[in-house]
Parts: structure tokens; sequence; C-alpha cells
């Protein structure tokens, strides 16, 4: 599959990469060793840290690892990413709520493109929203981090009738990944 997938991606120099559920932190190295300037891995469990940093020592310091929740960093990260990978547990049960919290947050940008890796039985959206704010006071709740409050005056500009609509979807056995790209109205 990851062959497949980074075939298919095509060439990553200059670009950077979010892998959300690193795992290993395999993807977010490959994406690196493929020519990506960075790549940034989340993995929730601690138990894996050791492993994870010992898999990127090859990576020249160009993977970052941070270890919290795949939804507290969508939440609380503010700088956007080329290629967001998303891989969660088969049992996860917020798969679509999430992808919707990523195209919607500070990590996509109108080039982004998100993937998906999930298991064939579930049913995921087509397309998901991306409104852009007109400033700070805009944010739901959810998006705010610590400390954050609605006076804040860091505007962003709005983007008119933009969204991700799938573009691709390629079958591996029991799973799927689903590519989303940004389209204008």
């Amino acid at each position: 599959m990851r062959e497949s997938l980074f075939s298919i991606l095509g060439p990553l120099d200059g670009l950077t990469f979010l892998d959300l559920f690193t795992g290993s932190g395999v993807l977010a190295l490959e994406a690196v060793s493929r020519g990506a300037s960075s790549a940034q891995a989340v993995e929730l469990d601690r138990g894996k840290k050791e492993v994870i940093l010992k898999n990127l020592t090859m990576a020249n310091q160009k993977v970052q690892l941070t270890i919290q929740p795949a939804e507290r960093f969508v939440m609380t990260w503010k700088k956007s990413f080329d290629i967001i990978f998303l891989d969660p547990p088969f049992d996860y049960p917020h798969k679509a709520d999430l992808l919707q919290r990523v195209a919607s947050s500070r990590l996509v940008h109108p080039g982004t493109r998100i993937l998906i890796h999930y298991p064939g039985e579930n049913t995921l959206p087509t397309e998901l929203s991306a409104p852009r704010l007109r400033g700070r006071a805009d944010i739901p709740d959810f998006f705010r981090t610590t400390g954050e409050t609605e006076g804040d005056s860091e505007a962003q500009s709005p983007v008119q009738g933009w969204k991700f609509l799938v573009t691709d979807q390629r079958d591996f056995g029991r799973s799927k990944v689903r590519f989303f790209s940004a389209t204008f109205e």
C-alpha cells in the first residue's frame, strides 16, 4: 500500500507532510525520503515513542514527532501542510468527524491533499467543507487553543466556495485509501 500511495502522490519535492496516527513513523520517513521538505508525525501512544524516534533518526531532523491525541493536534496546530495522511485505528469511531475537522482547520490551505486509510465497510463523506474564517472571533470553541479568546485579532482571509472532494480512491484488500483535493466553485 505504501509504495502505491506514494506513486499516486507523485513527486514530493519541497512539500510538507502530516502523518496523523503515525504508528511507527514510517510514512513520515518515507515522505522525506521522497523529497518532502519536512514531515510531522503525530501519535497518541507514548509507548511507541522510543521506536518512532529510533526510526526517525534516518531523517536528519526533517521529521518532528508530537505525542498527543490527533484530535488535539488538529485543534491546536497553527501551520498548514501540503499533504495530510490519516491512518486511524480501524475501530476508531470518529473518522468522518475528524476528516471534517481537518478540512476546517488551520492545517489546510487551498493546495492541501487529504488522504485517509480506512476499512472498506466504513462509510465516509465524499465532500468536506473548508470554510475560511474572517477573524479569530469566528473560530468555534473546539478549534481554540488554551488561553485563546474571542477578542484575539489575528485575521484569516476568507475564501468563498472552497471544499474538498474525493479525487481518487484505491482498494487494498479489506482497506481503502481515499484522496481529497480542494475545489473551488
